[in-house]
Protein backbone atom coordinates (compact mmCIF):
# COMPACT_ATOMS: atom_id res chain seq x y z
CA UNK A 1 0.00 0.00 0.00
CA UNK A 2 1.76 3.69 -1.01
CA UNK A 3 0.70 7.12 0.55
CA UNK A 4 1.76 8.57 -2.45
CA UNK A 5 0.26 11.89 -3.92
CA UNK A 6 -2.55 10.54 -6.87
CA UNK A 7 -3.05 6.85 -5.45
CA UNK A 8 -6.55 5.89 -5.56
CA UNK A 9 -8.15 4.44 -2.79
CA UNK A 10 -11.89 3.61 -3.14
CA UNK A 11 -13.99 2.07 -0.39
CA UNK A 12 -17.46 -0.16 0.31
CA UNK A 13 -18.91 0.66 3.18
CA UNK A 14 -22.41 -1.87 4.13
CA UNK A 15 -23.61 -2.49 7.54
CA UNK A 16 -24.91 -5.48 8.53
CA UNK A 17 -28.79 -4.57 9.40
CA UNK A 18 -30.21 -7.37 7.26
CA UNK A 19 -28.81 -9.28 4.14
CA UNK A 20 -27.28 -7.11 1.24
CA UNK A 21 -29.40 -6.79 -2.15
CA UNK A 22 -28.36 -5.85 -5.49
CA UNK A 23 -28.76 -2.37 -5.00
CA UNK A 24 -25.77 -2.26 -2.64
CA UNK A 25 -23.97 -5.06 -5.22
CA UNK A 26 -24.33 -2.85 -7.94
CA UNK A 27 -22.89 0.03 -6.29
CA UNK A 28 -20.01 -2.00 -4.98
CA UNK A 29 -19.34 -3.38 -8.04
CA UNK A 30 -19.13 0.56 -9.13
CA UNK A 31 -16.78 0.84 -6.77
CA UNK A 32 -14.55 -2.23 -7.25
CA UNK A 33 -14.78 -1.10 -11.24
CA UNK A 34 -13.37 2.70 -10.28
CA UNK A 35 -10.67 1.52 -7.74
CA UNK A 36 -9.20 -1.08 -10.86
CA UNK A 37 -9.64 1.55 -13.56
CA UNK A 38 -7.47 4.16 -11.30
CA UNK A 39 -4.95 1.05 -10.60
CA UNK A 40 -5.87 1.74 -6.78
CA UNK A 41 -6.86 0.20 -4.13
CA UNK A 42 -10.31 -1.12 -2.55
CA UNK A 43 -10.89 -0.71 1.45
CA UNK A 44 -13.81 -2.75 3.18
CA UNK A 45 -15.80 -1.12 6.18
CA UNK A 46 -17.66 -2.96 8.23
CA UNK A 47 -20.09 0.24 9.71
CA UNK A 48 -22.11 -1.74 12.87
CA UNK A 49 -22.70 1.82 14.90
CA UNK A 50 -26.49 0.75 15.44
CA UNK A 51 -26.13 -2.24 18.01
CA UNK A 52 -29.57 -2.53 17.96
CA UNK A 53 -29.82 -3.49 14.44
CA UNK A 54 -26.29 -4.94 13.37
CA UNK A 55 -26.49 -8.34 14.06
CA UNK A 56 -23.36 -10.93 13.54
CA UNK A 57 -25.40 -13.24 11.62
CA UNK A 58 -25.50 -10.26 9.00
CA UNK A 59 -21.86 -9.62 9.50
CA UNK A 60 -20.77 -13.14 7.95
CA UNK A 61 -22.90 -13.23 5.58
CA UNK A 62 -22.07 -9.96 4.30
CA UNK A 63 -18.25 -11.25 3.94
CA UNK A 64 -19.79 -14.30 2.31
CA UNK A 65 -21.88 -12.76 -0.17
CA UNK A 66 -19.71 -10.25 -0.99
CA UNK A 67 -17.35 -12.57 -2.27
CA UNK A 68 -19.52 -14.76 -3.99
CA UNK A 69 -20.78 -11.31 -5.69
CA UNK A 70 -17.03 -11.22 -7.13
CA UNK A 71 -16.12 -8.40 -5.14
CA UNK A 72 -12.12 -8.12 -3.48
CA UNK A 73 -10.75 -5.48 -1.37
CA UNK A 74 -6.85 -5.02 -0.42
CA UNK A 75 -7.92 -4.09 3.02
CA UNK A 76 -10.58 -4.29 5.48
CA UNK A 77 -11.39 -6.41 8.72
CA UNK A 78 -10.99 -10.19 7.35
CA UNK A 79 -7.68 -8.92 6.08
CA UNK A 80 -6.55 -5.70 8.27
CA UNK A 81 -4.11 -2.65 6.70
CA UNK A 82 -2.14 -0.26 7.64
CA UNK A 83 -5.52 2.15 8.48
CA UNK A 84 -7.41 -0.29 10.36
CA UNK A 85 -9.58 -1.46 12.81
CA UNK A 86 -11.69 -1.55 9.38
CA UNK A 87 -14.98 -2.25 12.07
CA UNK A 88 -16.59 0.88 13.23
CA UNK A 89 -17.89 -0.40 16.62
CA UNK A 90 -13.95 -0.32 17.49
CA UNK A 91 -13.28 2.63 16.64
CA UNK A 92 -15.06 5.10 18.78
CA UNK A 93 -12.02 7.02 20.11
CA UNK A 94 -11.34 8.50 16.85
CA UNK A 95 -15.11 9.76 16.82
CA UNK A 96 -14.97 11.55 20.37
CA UNK A 97 -11.75 13.03 19.64
CA UNK A 98 -13.74 14.58 16.49
CA UNK A 99 -16.72 15.64 18.47
CA UNK A 100 -14.34 17.22 20.91
CA UNK A 101 -12.79 19.02 18.15
CA UNK A 102 -15.87 20.48 16.79
CA UNK A 103 -17.00 21.52 20.30
CA UNK A 104 -13.68 23.32 21.11
CA UNK A 105 -14.42 25.07 17.70
CA UNK A 106 -17.81 25.96 18.02
CA UNK A 107 -19.05 24.06 15.23
CA UNK A 108 -21.66 22.46 17.02
CA UNK A 109 -24.19 22.53 20.01
CA UNK A 110 -26.53 20.07 22.29
CA UNK A 111 -29.69 19.63 21.37
CA UNK A 112 -32.92 18.11 23.26
CA UNK A 113 -35.59 17.76 20.91
CA UNK A 114 -36.52 14.40 19.69
CA UNK A 115 -37.29 13.01 16.43
CA UNK A 116 -40.74 13.74 17.25
CA UNK A 117 -40.29 17.53 18.37
CA UNK A 118 -38.56 18.31 14.66
CA UNK A 119 -41.70 16.76 13.22
CA UNK A 120 -43.96 18.97 15.06
CA UNK A 121 -41.79 22.13 15.06
CA UNK A 122 -41.80 21.85 10.57
CA UNK A 123 -43.22 24.69 9.63
CA UNK A 124 -45.88 22.13 6.48
CA UNK A 125 -46.12 18.97 5.98
CA UNK A 126 -43.18 17.06 4.21
CA UNK A 127 -43.32 13.85 1.65
CA UNK A 128 -41.42 11.06 3.73
CA UNK A 129 -38.06 11.31 1.66
CA UNK A 130 -38.45 15.47 1.72
CA UNK A 131 -35.52 16.83 3.90
CA UNK A 132 -36.92 18.31 7.40
CA UNK A 133 -35.36 21.04 8.04
CA UNK A 134 -34.23 21.71 11.98
CA UNK A 135 -36.33 24.61 13.28
CA UNK A 136 -33.12 25.59 15.12
CA UNK A 137 -35.01 25.56 18.80
CA UNK A 138 -31.89 24.67 20.25
CA UNK A 139 -29.35 26.50 18.36
CA UNK A 140 -28.70 29.64 20.54
CA UNK A 141 -26.69 32.35 19.46
CA UNK A 142 -23.11 33.50 19.69
CA UNK A 143 -23.34 33.50 23.23
CA UNK A 144 -24.48 30.06 23.23
CA UNK A 145 -21.60 28.85 20.79
CA UNK A 146 -18.85 30.77 23.31
CA UNK A 147 -19.89 29.52 26.25
CA UNK A 148 -20.12 25.53 25.69
CA UNK A 149 -17.21 23.99 26.92
CA UNK A 150 -15.69 20.97 28.09
CA UNK A 151 -16.97 20.81 31.29
CA UNK A 152 -20.55 21.12 30.22
CA UNK A 153 -20.09 18.46 27.40
CA UNK A 154 -19.20 16.05 30.30
CA UNK A 155 -22.18 16.68 32.17
CA UNK A 156 -24.41 16.51 28.97
CA UNK A 157 -23.11 13.86 27.99
CA UNK A 158 -23.42 11.55 30.87
CA UNK A 159 -27.04 12.41 31.44
CA UNK A 160 -27.35 10.82 27.91
CA UNK A 161 -29.77 12.96 27.12
CA UNK A 162 -28.77 14.95 24.61
CA UNK A 163 -27.54 15.02 21.02
CA UNK A 164 -24.99 17.28 19.33
CA UNK A 165 -26.07 19.30 16.03
CA UNK A 166 -23.59 20.94 13.78
CA UNK A 167 -24.57 24.03 13.05
CA UNK A 168 -24.64 25.06 9.58
CA UNK A 169 -23.62 28.36 7.44
CA UNK A 170 -26.95 29.64 6.77
CA UNK A 171 -27.20 30.71 2.70
CA UNK A 172 -24.00 29.44 2.09
CA UNK A 173 -23.37 27.69 -1.09
CA UNK A 174 -22.20 24.49 -0.95
CA UNK A 175 -21.45 22.90 -4.01
CA UNK A 176 -19.41 19.99 -5.91
CA UNK A 177 -18.60 17.87 -8.67
CA UNK A 178 -20.09 14.16 -8.54
CA UNK A 179 -18.55 12.17 -10.86
CA UNK A 180 -21.86 10.62 -12.42
CA UNK A 181 -24.21 13.01 -11.71
CA UNK A 182 -21.85 16.61 -12.56
CA UNK A 183 -22.27 19.65 -10.74
CA UNK A 184 -24.38 19.74 -7.84
CA UNK A 185 -25.22 22.66 -5.40
CA UNK A 186 -27.01 23.32 -1.77
CA UNK A 187 -28.11 25.78 0.12
CA UNK A 188 -27.17 25.40 3.81
CA UNK A 189 -30.70 26.49 5.45
CA UNK A 190 -32.89 25.64 2.76
CA UNK A 191 -31.52 22.40 1.25
CA UNK A 192 -30.43 20.88 4.77
CA UNK A 193 -30.49 22.32 8.32
CA UNK A 194 -28.04 21.75 11.26
CA UNK A 195 -27.46 18.13 11.13
CA UNK A 196 -26.85 15.45 14.29
CA UNK A 197 -23.55 14.32 14.23
CA UNK A 198 -23.62 12.55 17.77
CA UNK A 199 -27.14 11.01 19.13
CA UNK A 200 -28.52 10.85 22.48
CA UNK A 201 -27.10 7.48 23.28
CA UNK A 202 -23.83 8.21 23.31
CA UNK A 203 -23.13 7.05 19.63
CA UNK A 204 -21.67 8.70 16.59
CA UNK A 205 -24.35 9.99 13.62
CA UNK A 206 -23.56 8.52 10.29
CA UNK A 207 -22.60 11.91 9.32
CA UNK A 208 -19.65 12.30 11.57
CA UNK A 209 -18.42 8.56 11.43
CA UNK A 210 -17.90 8.63 7.37
CA UNK A 211 -16.08 11.82 7.49
CA UNK A 212 -14.35 10.41 10.56
CA UNK A 213 -13.41 7.09 8.89
CA UNK A 214 -12.91 8.10 5.17
CA UNK A 215 -10.57 10.74 6.16
CA UNK A 216 -8.07 8.18 8.68
CA UNK A 217 -8.48 5.70 5.81
CA UNK A 218 -7.41 7.99 3.39
CA UNK A 219 -9.90 7.55 0.71
CA UNK A 220 -9.82 9.26 -2.22
CA UNK A 221 -12.99 8.89 -3.84
CA UNK A 222 -16.18 7.75 -1.82
CA UNK A 223 -18.53 6.01 -4.64
CA UNK A 224 -22.40 5.17 -2.70
CA UNK A 225 -25.96 5.52 -4.34
CA UNK A 226 -27.70 8.77 -5.06
CA UNK A 227 -29.88 9.04 -1.95
CA UNK A 228 -26.61 10.42 -0.21
CA UNK A 229 -26.20 13.71 -2.70
CA UNK A 230 -27.37 15.98 0.06
CA UNK A 231 -25.44 14.14 2.67
CA UNK A 232 -22.70 14.75 0.81
CA UNK A 233 -22.92 18.98 1.58
CA UNK A 234 -23.45 18.39 4.83
CA UNK A 235 -20.07 16.13 4.95
CA UNK A 236 -17.64 18.66 3.06
CA UNK A 237 -19.11 20.96 5.91
CA UNK A 238 -17.65 18.38 8.73
CA UNK A 239 -14.15 17.94 6.10
CA UNK A 240 -13.65 21.73 6.25
CA UNK A 241 -14.58 21.97 9.90
CA UNK A 242 -12.39 18.60 11.09
CA UNK A 243 -9.31 20.78 8.86
CA UNK A 244 -9.70 17.02 6.36
CA UNK A 245 -8.89 16.53 2.70
CA UNK A 246 -12.50 16.05 1.03
CA UNK A 247 -12.37 13.28 -1.59
CA UNK A 248 -14.21 13.16 -4.68
CA UNK A 249 -17.57 11.81 -4.99
CA UNK A 250 -19.44 9.69 -7.37
CA UNK A 251 -22.95 8.61 -6.61
CA UNK A 252 -24.68 5.68 -8.22
CA UNK A 253 -28.28 5.75 -9.57
CA UNK A 254 -30.54 3.76 -7.63
CA UNK A 255 -31.76 -0.11 -8.04
CA UNK A 256 -35.41 -0.30 -8.25
CA UNK A 257 -38.13 -2.69 -7.73
CA UNK A 258 -40.65 -3.69 -10.92
CA UNK A 259 -42.92 -0.56 -9.52
CA UNK A 260 -39.78 2.06 -9.47
CA UNK A 261 -39.60 1.84 -5.88
CA UNK A 262 -35.76 2.17 -4.51
CA UNK A 263 -34.34 -1.30 -3.24
CA UNK A 264 -34.07 -2.13 0.45
CA UNK A 265 -32.98 -4.83 2.74
CA UNK A 266 -36.80 -5.59 2.99
CA UNK A 267 -36.67 -6.74 -0.43
CA UNK A 268 -35.51 -10.39 0.80
CA UNK A 269 -36.67 -11.91 -2.96
CA UNK A 270 -33.26 -9.69 -4.39
CA UNK A 271 -31.15 -10.37 -1.34
CA UNK A 272 -27.78 -11.54 -2.48
CA UNK A 273 -27.84 -14.47 -0.16
CA UNK A 274 -31.36 -15.53 -1.40
CA UNK A 275 -29.64 -15.31 -5.14
CA UNK A 276 -26.56 -17.24 -4.32
CA UNK A 277 -28.98 -19.79 -2.31
CA UNK A 278 -31.33 -19.89 -5.50
CA UNK A 279 -28.29 -20.74 -7.30
CA UNK A 280 -27.71 -18.18 -9.56
CA UNK A 281 -24.39 -16.93 -11.16
CA UNK A 282 -23.09 -13.64 -10.22
CA UNK A 283 -21.80 -13.08 -13.90
CA UNK A 284 -25.00 -12.99 -15.57
CA UNK A 285 -27.23 -11.29 -12.72
CA UNK A 286 -24.84 -7.75 -13.48
CA UNK A 287 -25.14 -9.12 -17.67
CA UNK A 288 -28.74 -8.15 -16.96
CA UNK A 289 -27.77 -4.71 -14.89
CA UNK A 290 -29.24 -1.40 -16.97
CA UNK A 291 -26.00 0.77 -17.91
CA UNK A 292 -26.17 3.05 -15.10
CA UNK A 293 -22.39 4.09 -14.07
CA UNK A 294 -20.04 5.60 -16.65
CA UNK A 295 -16.87 3.86 -14.58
Amino acid sequence: MSDQVGTYRGRIAPSPTGYLHLGHARTFWTAQERARIHQGELILRNEDLDAARCKPVFVEAMLEDLRWFGLQWHEGPDCGGAYGPYVQSARPLAYQQALRHLLATGHIYSCYCSRQDVLRAASAPHPLDEEVIYPGTCRGGESDRQTRNEESYKDDQQSRRISWRFRVPDGEVISFNDGYFGQQEYIAGRDFGDFMIWRHDDIPAYQLAVVVDDAAMKITEVVRGSDLLVSTARQILLYRALAFKVPSFYHCPLVTDENGVRLAKRHASLSLRALREAGNDPDEVRRHWSVCCKV
